[in-house]
């Protein structure tokens, strides 16, 4: 018998077999976990399958996912807007400047109508808060509207002493979240798989954030940075009701001193870092002016 053959035919079986263990894992998962059968044969079987259908999809992304990314990154280079999102840092902030920016001020009169819906004062937060994330950002897509990213150092800089002035704001909005959050029992729901993937979503946004702003910092673009760091900032919110989801979905057990100790915390940590670096972004970009002045 070829042990290396039958070993490579049980790593890569056909992708047909793995799309149908894929669907099949998930399902019987879905089914042991919902019916209290963990501790079963049944869901042992279930471990099995889903730990080979994992080794499988990872054996699959090591080998064949290198190769599809490279075609896929030849073709979208052969797009002059694709080339560009690939390439020019600038087009890119750019273009997630004008994409959050058309999402906040969806959010706004989402919040807006919910309020008007439910007369709830947690949607007047809600609405408040993507509010101050639209006033920043239509200053600084007002400002790359007329100037390239980098080309007026002096007037960048008084920009982002502006907009940090107005995400300090952002601290009193939070703080009136999270009071909601512990005392009227407000927050977010996530229901079914969806949990899930904005746990994944939220991790990625905020990983993503807190490398793009280190590497912007790095090129001395003060207008970037302040887009980079709204991006931060947002996605530490999001982690907030991330938690809140978690707690309404899986926190059964725990008691509510503690879902309300991990709530400030939380709460607290993101008002901190919002405080912190609002007040650095200010400072720096005045001893900034003032070697420029002098």
């Amino acid at each position: 018998m070829d042990w290396k053959k039958l070993g490579k035919r049980l790593l890569f079986p056909p992708v047909w077999v793995v799309v149908l263990l894929t669907v099949a894992s998930t399902i019987a998962l879905i089914g042991v976990f919902v019916k209290g059968m963990d501790a079963t044969i049944v869901a042992y079987v279930v471990y099995v399958m889903s730990f080979y259908t994992l080794v499988t999809i990872c054996a699959y992304c090591i080998v064949y996912l290198p190769g599809y990314i490279k075609h896929m990154k030849d073709r979208i280079n052969h797009n002059p807007v694709g080339y560009k999102l690939l390439n020019e840092e600038s087009f890119r902030a750019h273009t997630s400047l004008y994409l959050s920016l058309c999402a906040s001020l969806l959010y706004v009169g989402l919040n807006i109508f919910f309020y008007v819906e439910n007369d709830s004062m947690w949607f007047v937060i809600l609405a408040v808060y993507y509010t101050i994330l639209v006033i920043v950002r239509l200053i600084l897509a007002k400002y790359v509207s007329k100037d390239a990213f980098g080309t007026n150092q002096l007037r960048e800089l008084k920009l982002n002493i502006l907009c940090s002035g107005i995400l300090l704001t952002l601290n009193i909005v939070l703080s009136g979240a999270v009071l909601m959050i512990l005392y009227q029992d407000k927050g977010f729901t996530y229901s079914g798989i969806l949990i899930y993937v904005m746990a994944l979503y939220t991790f990625y946004t905020t990983i993503h954030a807190i490398v793009t702003l280190v590497k912007y910092r790095k090129l001395n673009r003060p207008v970037m940075t302040t887009v980079r760091a709204i991006q931060l900032f947002a996605a530490l919110v999001s982690m907030l009701s991330l938690e809140t989801a978690m707690f309404g979905e899986f926190g059964q057990n725990m008691s509510l001193e503690n879902k309300r100790l991990f709530i400030m915390l939380t709460g607290a940590g993101i008002s901190i870092t919002v405080l912190i670096m609002s007040i650095y972004m200010i400072v720096k970009s005045v001893k900034t002016i003032k070697n420029i002045k002098e």
